[in-house]
């Protein structure tokens, strides 16, 4: 939208801009003061709206958009849902409305909750897919009935998705390798701890560790890849069994989003400062694993904006008839200790931790 539109109409008012939105159309929940001082502001500055916008905010047209995110692991997908569900909030005065039908962990009853939406009659769907197999014909079936859908997180590029909002998985995995072959130097034994292998981002992120971590400490060895499934019991247990097998590792790349097990284990061994963890995600708990050394790096794959971007993408493509692009592939953020309070993923907790000192 251009300077002159709703977000400058909701600056100069002093308002929120589904007030503007409100405002505008002549909706309950606006003082006649405060609508007054809307319409003045955007005849002043020479305001024209949307067409397509105003035909969806005044009911004539209503999109329903299908959301379908796991609760669990909640620290990784809370944070996309979030994204998602803000960036529909600042566009609801145009229409979108979004049915939220999430499953109880990854990988588990997406196809039964995607299914559901269809027979809802949702126009959209934002979902993370997890088995490519598994999910790929619930995605044709979807596009097939002329239902755009936007996967986030991961992909399956076999499919006929309409566009994907992701972290550039290969690249996230050879960030990683390169800050762990720097922290650790030459012949340095390291493992990979991954979720569900089958996952094409898992897939990708490994596949760029393995490539990199060799050419960057000569003489390294990637001694072990381990799959938790996603599990906190899985990941706390095998953890403890990859120690027992590897007394030499030195370097653990944690690519999924139950690392804070692997760090518990770790510490449970007096093994912090002897092996050094370099994750891909990022949220309150892990802060004092960055403090005490367990984690020296995260490649965060920015689930927050991912979701922003996926909704924001989706309402450009239906109200202002943009393209939805083959992908959006996002450039992963390297967080260490010296920069760990400047992201909002954490922010809150720092800023708490800041008033109680």
């Amino acid at each position: 939208m251009n300077k002159k539109g709703i977000p400058e109409i909701a600056r100069l008012a002093n308002v929120s801009i589904g007030t503007v939105g409100r405002g505008l159309l002549g909706r309950k929940g606006v003082s006649k003061a405060t609508r007054e001082r809307i319409l003045s502001i955007a005849a002043a500055i020479g305001y024209k709206p949307n067409l397509a916008a105003r035909a969806l905010a005044t009911g004539r047209t209503r999109f329903r958009v299908g959301v379908c995110l796991p609760r669990e692991p909640y620290n990784y997908f809370g944070q996309l849902r979030d994204g998602v569900l803000d960036m529909a909030h600042r566009f609801e005065h145009f229409g979108i409305e979004v049915d939220f039908r999430p499953t109880d962990l990854y990988g588990v009853g997406e196809v039964d909750r995607v299914s559901e939406l269809i027979a809802a009659g949702v126009r959209a769907l934002i979902f993370a897919p997890s088995d490519p197999g598994m999910v790929l014909p619930i995605i044709n079936e979807a596009e097939s009935k002329g239902i755009r859908v936007i996967c986030v997180d991961s992909d399956v590029e076999a499919s006929s998705r309409s566009t994907v909002v992701s972290v550039d998985a290969e690249v996230s995995g050879k960030v990683a390798a390169e800050l762990l072959a720097r922290f650790l130097g030459p012949g340095a034994q390291v493992a990979i701890v991954t979720g569900m292998r089958n996952v094409e981002l898992h897939q990708k992120k490994a596949a760029g560790f393995c490539e990199v971590f060799p050419q960057l400490s000569p003489g390294g060895e990637i001694v072990e890849i381990v799959d938790t499934s996603d599990s906190e019991d899985d990941a706390m247990r095998e953890c403890f069994a990859l120690l027992e097998r590897w007394k030499s590792l030195r370097g653990i790349y944690v690519r999924t989003g139950v690392c804070l097990p692997i760090c518990r284990a770790i510490s449970v061994l007096g093994l912090s400062g002897k092996i050094q963890v370099v994750a891909s995600d990022l949220f309150e708990e892990m802060v004092p694993y960055f403090e005490n050394g367990v984690i020296q790096a995260s490649v965060n794959g920015r689930p927050y904006a991912q979701g922003q971007i996926a909704m924001r993408l989706l309402v450009d493509h239906v109200i202002r008839k943009h393209s939805l692009p083959p992908h959006y592939r996002l450039n992963p953020q390297i967080v260490l200790r010296s920069n760990l309070h400047l992201f909002r993923e954490v922010r809150k907790k720092v800023e708490v931790q800041e008033l109680i000192a």
